[in-house]
């Protein structure tokens, strides 16, 4: 059993004080009963109470009330198994100052044995700052732990959007290479519709994507945008066109070490914009063939409808005074205007009838020999002065099988055209050779020649050489001819050299009898 026998700190005066000044820590000595003996200075700035307050009364009053039946509890096992706690393990709890407020403290709690009498000792630390501190420091955690988890979920979230985006990324693969090209991240619809999965590519060479001769361009170009460069430019890959756009992507030490690669399908843009080039292009030869019909017609009409008018009103004045030969004279050239406006109607009701399929091959059995005759005699009235048609044939049939009347309307237009644009005293070569299944036919003069820049167009309708712009001609001759000759599965080629001559040379398929 423990005694409590009151001390005597009167008689210990000097020996306390020296004690209780070196303690910067609230010190209070109870009984076993838990009675205040002595307490220092510090303890009574603690509490907030003076020394003859405190002493007599026991050691709840400086608890809340909320802990008196427990701690009471508590110091009765203590003082029956007294033990010496110290400072690193003393215990956190609340102290009740004078006022009503609570502080948060630590105490120590030992016990000194004097004359057999046992008190216990407490030291009582002031660990507001630390224990506010602490749980400034929890809430900070928490609150952080908070942060994380919602940043985690926006990461994951963003992550996600992300992805969905690139994904659905139209017509097109999101790509991230490290410095040696290899996949980091691929998303897009064209991987599906390629039938590649992103899995598969991570990891792997993108160059080995691409075809051999391509790939040296472009590792120069993406191995440039590691230099800090970006770039633009388009790829044509097995006839699909890719619009690539690639940038340096840096790290947290401003360090190159990705790079972004856009690759976007264009193929259907580029076919939309390569049909519009060609509508365009062609609505601009249209423009350029109206204009040259425009202005072929007004000559082409003016021409013959003047000759006409003019020769009427005199053949109207030579009749009256009776002038029976000059009155012949302008009847031939009405004819002969006539006979020119007829050609030329001729020309465009021949390119109508081609456009719309309405002319049919019509093969017939014919004497070639005296085919050619008919044809040279017809075009040596259009022959000017000392202008021959000289026609050769070489030949071991006599009879073919073709369209006369096609073949007739080809040898017309050639050569009319090669009398047309020869002078006075040049002739005209007309040679044929004929084998079992093939007539070949060659027309040469020594005339105008046509100008090298103007022989890319010369089967273009309505066009005219620069050099024969003031020479009779609808620009539709050629354009006929070459028509007639698909008709007669056959083709036809020129030399020409300006100021020297032309030769046409006319392949065509036929049969014998």
């Amino acid at each position: 059993m423990i005694k409590s026998i009151p001390i005597n700190f009167e008689e210990n005066n000097h020996f306390f004080k020296l004690i209780f000044k070196s303690i910067e820590e609230g010190l209070i000595i109870t009984d076993s009963k838990g009675t205040i003996q002595f307490l220092n200075f510090r303890t009574q700035e603690l509490f907030g109470y003076t020394s003859e307050e405190l002493i007599g009364k026991k050691i709840e009053v400086l608890i809340p009330n909320k802990y008196h039946e427990h701690h009471e509890k508590y110091r009765d096992n203590y003082v029956k198994k007294p033990s010496r706690k110290t400072m690193g393990s003393g215990r956190v709890l609340e102290g009740l100052r004078k006022n009503g407020s609570l502080f948060y403290t630590e105490i120590s709690l030992n016990y000194i044995c004097i004359q057999e009498v046992t008190y216990v000792v407490a030291l009582i630390s002031d660990i507001t700052k630390r224990v506010l501190a602490e749980q400034k420091i929890v809430q900070l955690n928490s609150e952080l732990e908070a942060k994380v988890l919602e940043r985690t979920g926006e990461l994951q979230e963003s992550q996600f959007l992300y992805t969905a985006v690139a994904q659905n990324f139209p017509d097109g693969i999101i790509n991230v290479f490290d410095k040696d090209l290899n996949y980091i991240f691929a998303e897009g619809k064209e991987l599906y519709n390629l039938g590649i999965t992103s899995k598969k590519l991570l990891g792997t060479s993108y160059l080995n994507r691409l075809p051999t001769e391509v790939r040296p361009m472009i590792e120069s170009a993406l191995k440039e945008v590691f230099n800090g460069s970006k770039k633009d430019f388009e790829l044509n890959l097995k006839k699909q066109f890719y619009h690539i756009n690639a940038v340096p992507l840096r790290n947290e030490k401003n360090e190159i070490d990705k790079i972004l690669v856009v690759e976007k399908n264009i193929t259907a843009q580029k076919v939309i914009s390569q049909k519009l080039e060609e509508s365009l292009r062609k609505e601009k030869e249209i423009n350029e063939m109206k204009s040259r019909f425009v202005s072929m017609a007004s000559h082409e009409f003016r021409t013959p409808l003047s000759t006409i008018l003019s020769s009427n009103s005199l053949i109207d004045k030579y009749l009256k005074i009776g002038q029976k030969d000059k009155t012949e004279k302008h009847i031939k050239r009405i004819k002969s205007a006539v006979l020119g406006l007829t050609d030329i109607l001729n020309d465009f009701l021949s390119t109508d009838k081609l456009e719309n399929d309405i002319i049919q091959v019509k093969n017939i059995l014919f004497d070639y020999a005296e085919f050619v005759e008919e044809v040279t005699e017809e075009l040596q009235l259009m022959c000017i002065d000392d202008q021959n048609i000289k026609s050769f044939i070489k030949s071991d049939v006599k009879n073919i099988i073709a369209d006369k009347k096609l073949l007739k309307n080809v040898l017309y237009n050639l050569l009319s055209n090669a009398i047309k644009y020869s002078k006075d005293g040049q002739d005209i070569t007309f040679n044929s050779f004929i084998t079992n299944k093939e007539l070949k036919i060659e027309i040469k003069d020594k005339g105008i020649g046509i100008p090298l820049a103007d022989q890319a167009q010369l089967f273009t309708r309505f066009y005219r050489a620069e050099n024969a712009i003031n020479i009779k001609g609808t620009g539709l001759g050629l354009v006929i001819v070459k028509s007639y000759l698909n008709l007669l599965h056959g083709s036809i080629d020129f030399k020409s050299i300006e100021n020297e001559g032309t030769t046409f040379t006319c392949i065509i398929p036929i049969e014998n009898e």
